[in-house]
């Protein structure tokens, strides 16, 4: 009997690519065969394949336009200001940009503009692999996608930008701040899309008809879980490294309670 392929292209459109792998042992195949010369690909995982790359705030307003929703996100943003007033501890830095402010929030819980992503493809397998919820699709996902490229758009958006909406373009964020230790040890950044659109569509809208894997979205079977995180964790990638706090201690150990030989 043949063995089944390792990963299959299922799509490449305008910039994005779909590939299905077979198994997740194959991830690592892929990242060392297959990207290992694409430094600058950064990294997000997902539980489940039929997710927008949309960030948390942007989904509580699914139906509602760009206005609108930048109207919301400036009130949501004055409100957590004046809520973290004396909470941040005595002589904290003074955040000067609203994306720093964000990149805050997301540390904390809060719904931002910002999606979470990781310069680690295998710290992007730990988050797709994590969580057992309902629904869950039969695939994970591990998406990848080139910063540089897409913020090479940037000037000639800005050329013809009109208005005072924020212009339809794409940032890519690494804030420098003591307070997020997470960020630090899950070697982070930030994303932030135009208000209510997904990464994935602005993506195609902006390479049409480039074949190119701008945006590559791996799909890996949910089978094998158990073994997957077992296999990270031996890589010394877990919730105790990822956390280096008491949220990260306690689900560590709630992992370790979960699965056998963890």
């Amino acid at each position: 009997m043949p063995r089944p392929k390792r990963w299959i292209h299922t799509k490449a459109e305008n910039g994005f690519w779909t590939i299905q792998l077979s198994h997740w042992k194959y991830f690592h195949d892929y990242v060392t065969q297959q990207m290992l010369d694409y430094s600058h690909f950064v990294w997000r995982g997902d539980r489940c394949d039929n997710r927008p790359l949309l960030a948390s705030f942007d989904r509580e307003y699914t139906s509602s336009t760009q206005k609108h929703i930048e109207n919301r996100l400036r009130a949501h943003l004055e409100a957590f200001k004046l809520a973290s007033r004396g909470r941040r501890g005595s002589h904290p830095p003074i955040l000067e940009f609203d994306n720093d402010w964000w990149a805050l929030g997301q540390h904390y819980g809060l719904n931002t503009p910002l999606l979470d992503w990781t310069r680690s493809a295998f710290v992007a397998l730990f988050f797709a692999f994590e969580k057992v919820k309902k629904p869950q699709t039969t695939n994970r996902t591990v998406y990848a996608v080139s910063p540089d490229t897409c913020e090479r758009q940037t000037p000639g958006i800005m050329g013809v930008h009109t208005g005072d909406l924020r212009p339809d373009i794409v940032e890519f964020l690494s804030p420098i701040q003591d307070e997020n230790s997470r960020l630090v040890n899950q070697n982070g950044l930030f994303s932030r899309c135009t208000a209510g659109k997904p990464l994935d569509k602005w993506i195609q809208e902006q390479f049409p008809g480039d074949t190119h894997g701008i945006l590559i979205k791996l799909q890996i079977p949910d089978k094998g879980r158990t073994e997957c995180l077992r296999t990270l964790n031996k890589m010394n990638i877990n919730y105790l490294t990822l956390f280096p706090d008491i949220y990260g201690a306690s689900n560590h150990v709630n992992m370790s309670d979960k699965i056998k030989r963890y």
